[in-house]
């Protein structure tokens, strides 16, 4: 099997109907030229069985196509019998696509070679007659448009491939995406419900109302995260799927997010500098997030130490800072990693380390990038 075949068998080329109407069209030409007996009909006979018995197994796609194709052609030279008039030359022409499209392109040159060679030495020994300059132009058409079939059918298949490539990188990306939001979710809320449960633990021997105010925020939370995480598995439907299409969280949300932290006992103080109403949604719901992991991580790392959230919206630019005064652990995990992708994903960029008053989370999002990204979906 050659290389350049490849593409259009895996496409499913030529079609059952297709070799099967071609397989007819062959065999009639047979029958004409058998009807014509120019040779005697012993010889004509044999010859016709011969060219249809190697196009039936052309038909089926038998390899290699040369082969099958080089017995027909010779049954087809008996029937002709020298005469440029006789019509079942037109079974070459045939046979001459046919060996591009269920072959390949060499098998089609081959066999046009072939018949040119054919044809010139029928004109020059055998009739002396112009009228095969018409079928060895008749083949070189045949042979040409099969080419171009095959091109064509081989450009399909290359675009169908294309297509289930870009599909399952769009479901990966997809099943990314979801999986942030997730542990995004669910990383926040255990934290903030774990301070909580503590809280109640150390309040439970002095003082139960405060004891039960603890644990009844947890519980709030933990109903928060668990419709919020029906939410955001909602994305998984289908198009046309009914279910819960509430908006993800954004800027306006930061303010309740850091007094969820400051109920549950950690020192944050929010910042936030310019016009915040112009920003697109993206950006709102990747700053949200980020604000969301590293304050999770401070608290998980650095309980009790004092963190500073800032957020600057430029013109063109939003900056955002996450300082805490204690160091928690490397930063290497799977929340610094979430937070640098959806930096990433609007064309900016987030780092996260040692820094300002022990460990900082600083990240830039360019506000054009995002804008055009809202306006493509």
């Amino acid at each position: 099997m050659n290389g350049d075949a490849g593409p259009a068998r895996a496409a499913g080329f030529p079609p059952g109907w297709a070799r099967w109407s071609g397989l007819a069209a062959f065999t009639a030409l047979v029958a004409v030229g058998l009807a014509r007996m120019n040779p005697s009909p012993p010889v004509a006979v044999a010859a016709a069985v011969v060219a249809a018995g190697a196009g039936v197994l052309l038909a089926q796609q038998r390899r290699p196509p040369l082969v099958y194709a080089a017995v027909a052609t010779g049954g087809i030279a008996v029937l002709g019998h020298g005469l440029p008039s006789n019509v079942s030359w037109f079974a070459v022409c045939l046979l001459g696509a046919w060996c591009v499209l269920t072959g390949s392109r060499r098998d089609g040159l081959v066999y046009w070679a072939a018949a040119m060679a054919l044809f010139a030495a029928e004109w020059l020994w055998v009739k002396p007659d112009p009228g095969w300059g018409a079928w060895m132009a008749g083949t070189t058409l045949s042979v040409l448009a099969g080419l171009l079939v095959h091109h064509e059918v081989d450009l399909v298949a290359q675009l169908r491939a294309a297509q289930a490539g870009l599909a399952e990188r769009a479901r990966a990306e997809e099943r990314n995406r979801i999986a942030r939001e997730l542990h995004d979710v669910i990383a926040h809320t255990l934290t903030v419900m774990l301070l909580h449960v503590t809280s109640a633990r150390l309040a439970v021997e002095h003082d139960l109302a405060d004891a039960a105010r603890a644990l009844a925020e947890a519980e709030r939370l933990g109903r928060e995260s668990l419709a919020e995480v029906r939410l955001t598995v909602g994305m998984l439907h289908h198009d046309g799927d009914t279910g819960q299409t509430a908006p993800l969280p954004g800027l306006d949300d930061l303010p309740a997010l850091v007094a969820r932290f400051r109920s549950a006992g950690a020192d944050v103080a929010l910042t936030i500098d310019g016009d915040t109403g112009r920003l697109p949604a993206t950006t709102g719901l990747v700053v949200y997030r980020i604000v969301q992991e590293a304050l999770t991580n401070a608290v998980k790392h650095a309980p009790g130490s004092p963190t500073a959230v800032q957020l600057a919206v430029d013109p063109d630019t939003v900056r955002l800072a996450v300082d805490s005064a204690a160091e928690p652990g490397s930063g290497t995990g799977v929340g610094v990693f979430s937070m640098r992708e959806r930096a990433e994903s609007l064309g900016g960029s987030c780092q996260a380390g040692p820094g300002g008053r022990g460990w900082l989370v600083q990240a830039t999002l360019p506000l054009d990038a995002a804008r055009r990204r809202e306006v493509a979906t």
